[in-house]
């Protein structure tokens, strides 16, 4: 059956010009007219391209006057585009400026994004003709390209059309447009870069010097000047838009190290985004190692961003960096951990950079950068007991101590007595006090004492470091820790769903989120939703991360479940933000298994366990955990499912392992329990033990009892099985003879039907041959009774010639004889005498 001749995809008022024949010819005649043009090659089946049509017709409906719309149908079979084009998706869309084409939108689709797409190819150079002008291009944060072209006499100097066609073929390349073109016709404007002579192409950076086009070591062409510009440029921040398919583009880059993603709305059509400026400032910032640049971003920030008229000039070389600074000194509460020394002292002050002879200074804010005094900690934390032995030989209490991280750093810690009530003063004044507790709080913890977020995160700005210098927790942070992030920048409008997978929240009124993902150390941590997406923000979220003992607290990702569902079930489901309450708050012994939904082994277990639950007492829990949806702090995960955690009721912290080399049975599983699960407490009496222990036996005595039970009617049950099963081989063997029997009569059945067949085809071939003898026959006749016919005719008239004229002779000849002849007779006679004539006539005589 044909295929039914397809109809229009866009309606007859639309702006797009619809090729629903796939007529390629016509459309590449149409192009011919204009300067920019948009094909749209579509399938009427594909659903992208149904949902991409609505957006097509914005974007033609605000630029139908200056650009070309062009829909194809390219799936109808015998149209040239489906003839002459092999498209493995739909649908495409191409981009013509003019003889330059086809340049591919790879982008979202999205009318505001493909209309700003379509916008760059329209004008992909951006007149540069004022020095404001030239400031705000040199002040963005994206790669920018200046070329310098005199326009004098000639209507389009030389290069300049080389110089055009680099910047469409750069939107070929990079489809997010990451390079900006810009063109200087004015001689003294080109003079501030410098561009001295026209022709000449200059890349602007902001942290590395910027560089010229090499015209001498490279052709000048339009391919190598984009690819020179994409290998030179610099980008801190790039925009990520996946297209929704089967992609590689995550993975790629999270390989490539520790990113920080961040989600807010992007209207791309809209020229300020002050959000994008803050976090483009604070990312050329973060990745600024020069320290004479940092200098001039902490001037800028002093006065609110704006860059420096002089940013485009080279940046020239920078002295070393001192080693010794102004004193820097910050002090710290000790925590009970530290035990030799908070037995007499529970205030300390830390100096770099320090002599044995100074004497600590006033209690106030930090005066040097927040990985110093984090160094300065450290080396406190391992020098501790020496320190003790130091101190207590003399009557100053301080001690000066060598870093562990530069052998040219000294510290010198001062301790002393310090009361509650100056403590509390010091708090309420925001004085900047560390304690040792929050910075080593990886080194051992207990949760049932502290609540799930007892760690104060760095953003809280309570008990931790600030640096009173703008600009320089981030400055060169990238250059100064293991640590590096690379950030990336997704419009929460298209990809939110990414973010709801890190955790972000399914329904919110504002769509921004931040998150960290290490894809080396499995982790990743969320910045705090109540908290505005802005850059102090984010420069504390960064430095929390890039300390040497982050307070950031791994993010768990969970399945949340309903009490409903758990609680018509024995066996108890945990979930991540469920597992503190039921596992380690829980007041029982709790047997845990791992399991995940693909594991075959997993599944095979759940009857085992369902018993279990059913015969346990009530101080007993039995719960699992799906490890494949629910994220665990690293203390509790497995390597490998299924697997049995014993989690004793007053000894949450000793959790006991199932052995692997034991089978998994209802046996094993309560000889494990009856071993390992809580004794009884020590406020019980001693003579209660016996009667505890009397209590477990009858209680054993009672479950053995019932499984005996099962086992007779089990034993009952194989009995009758038995008893079926013997009639049933039985029948089986009836039915193997009369099946045998059915077999031979069959047998006979077709041999007789062979010989049947036989006997019947000769009789056929017999019949046959009647037949044809007999339509032979049937001939004949036909043909005797013509000829006997044709006889009866020709005899009369014989016999009227004959006898008119031998019957006076023969009457003569018989009277002269003396007979005498009747007259029938007579007439028998001359009628067989006429017939015998004749048939001696004949020549072919048939008897």
């Amino acid at each position: 059956m044909p295929a039914k001749l397809p109809v229009n995809f866009f309606s007859s008022t639309s702006p797009v010009l619809d090729f629903f024949l796939g007529q390629l010819d016509r459309a590449e005649l149409v192009r011919q007219d204009s300067e920019v043009s948009l094909f749209f090659f579509y399938a009427p089946w594909c659903g992208q391209s149904i949902a991409a049509r609505e957006d097509i017709e914005k974007v033609a409906s605000s630029l139908a006057d200056q650009v070309l719309f062009v829909a194809i149908n390219c799936w109808w079979n015998q149209g040239k585009c489906r003839k002459q084009k092999h498209f493995f998706y739909f649908p495409v869309i191409y981009l013509y400026h003019r003889s330059f084409g086809p340049i591919e939108y790879k982008g979202p689709l999205n009318a505001v994004y493909l209309e700003k797409f379509v916008r760059r190819v329209m004008t992909p150079l951006l007149y540069i003709s004022t020095q404001s002008k030239l400031q705000q291009f040199l002040s963005s944060y994206e790669p920018g390209v200046l070329g310098y072209f005199e326009f004098n006499a000639s209507p389009q100097p030389p290069g300049y059309l080389t110089f055009f066609t680099s910047a469409l073929y750069s939107l070929n390349k990079d489809y997010l447009g990451t390079i900006h073109f810009g063109v200087i016709t004015d001689k003294s404007i080109a003079k501030e870069i410098p561009l001295m002579n026209s022709g000449s192409v200059y890349l602007h950076r902001h942290v590395n010097s910027s560089l010229f086009y090499p015209s001498e070591a490279m052709n000048y062409t339009a391919e190598n000047i984009c690819r020179w510009a994409l290998e030179n440029q610099e980008t801190f921040v790039r925009w990520l838009r996946p297209h929704g398919g089967k992609s590689l583009l995550l993975n790629n880059e999270l390989k490539k190290g520790p990113a920080l993603f961040l989600f807010f709305p992007f209207d791309p059509l809209v020229e300020n985004q002050p959000l994008v400026d803050e976090i483009s400032r604070m990312a050329l910032a973060y990745n600024s190692c020069n320290r004479s640049h940092q200098r001039r971003l902490g001037a800028e920030s002093s006065r609110g961003g704006e860059p420096p008229e002089a940013a485009a000039t080279p940046l020239q070389p920078v002295e070393a960096f001192p080693i010794s600074e102004s004193p820097c000194c910050n002090t710290v509460v000790l925590p009970p951990q530290l035990h030799t020394i908070s037995r007499t002292h529970n205030v300390c002050e830390l100096c770099i950079n320090q002599t044995v002879g100074v004497k600590p200074s006033h209690l106030s804010g930090l005066h040097c950068s927040f990985f110093e005094i984090e160094a300065a900690l450290d080396s406190f934390y391992l020098k501790e007991r020496t320190f003790f032995q130091v101190v207590s030989k003399t009557a100053s209490l301080c001690s000066n101590f060598l870093s562990f991280y530069s052998p040219f750093s000294y510290y010198t810690a001062c301790c002393r007595t310090v009361n509650r009530g100056m403590l509390s003063f010091f708090g309420s004044k925001k004085t900047t006090v560390l304690s040792l507790e929050m910075a080593f709080s990886s080194h051992g913890k207990n949760w049932k004492e502290e609540p799930p977020h007892s760690i104060p995160h760095i953003e809280d700005r309570n008990g931790l470091l600030e640096s009173s210098i703008p600009g320089s927790d981030v400055t060169g942070l990238s250059c100064r820790t293991n640590k590096t992030l690379n950030l990336y920048l997704l419009d929460s409008n298209l990809f939110w769903m990414y973010a709801e997978r890190l955790g972000a929240p399914r329904l919110t009124t504002t769509k921004e989120f931040a998150a960290i993902v290490d894809l080396k150390e499995d982790s990743h941590y969320v910045l705090d939703q109540s908290r505005a997406l802005g850059r102090s923000h984010l420069e504390t979220f960064i430095q929390n991360y890039s300390v040497l003992y982050s307070p950031l607290k791994r993010h768990l990702v969970g399945r949340s479940t309903s009490v409903h569902f758990w609680a018509l079930h024995r066996i108890r489901e945990v979930a991540t933000d469920t597992f503190h309450e039921v596992v380690l708050r829980s007041d029982k012994d709790v047997l845990l298994l791992y399991y995940a939904p693909w594991c075959g082994f997993c599944m095979a277990l759940n009857h085992i366990f369902i018993q279990l639950a059913r015969i346990l007492p009530d101080n007993f829990l039995v719960a699992r955990v799906d490890v494949s949806q629910n994220d665990l702090p690293w203390e509790f995960m497995t390597d490998h499912l299924p697997n049995i955690l014993l989690f004793p009721r007053q000894r949450k912290d000793r959790s006991v392992k199932f052995p692997e080399d034991f089978p998994v049975n209802l046996p094993n599983l309560l000889k494990f329990l009856l071993r390992h699960s809580s004794p009884p407490s020590s406020s019980s009496a001693a003579g209660s033990e016996p009667c505890l222990q009397q209590s477990r036996l009858s209680l054993l005595e009672r479950e053995v009892q019932k499984l005996r039970a099962e086992i007779q009617a089990l034993r009952e049950a194989q009995a009758v099985l038995r008893g079926r099963l013997s009639e049933a081989r039985k029948e089986e063997q009836r039915l193997q003879q009369e099946a045998h029997l059915l077999k031979t009569q069959h047998g006979a059945l077709q041999s007789h039907q062979e010989e049947v067949q036989g006997l019947y085809d000769q009789k056929a071939r017999e019949l046959e041959e009647v037949a044809g003898k007999l339509r032979e026959l049937a001939e004949a006749s036909k043909t005797l009774l013509a000829e006997n016919t044709l006889l009866k005719v020709l005899l009369a008239s014989v016999e009227r010639k004959l006898g008119e004229k031998v019957e006076p002779e023969i009457t003569l000849t018989q009277e002269e004889a003396g007979l005498v002849v009747p007259a029938a007779e007579k007439n028998d006679n001359a009628h067989l005498d006429a017939r015998i004539a004749s048939e001696h006539n004949k020549e072919n005589w048939t008897e």
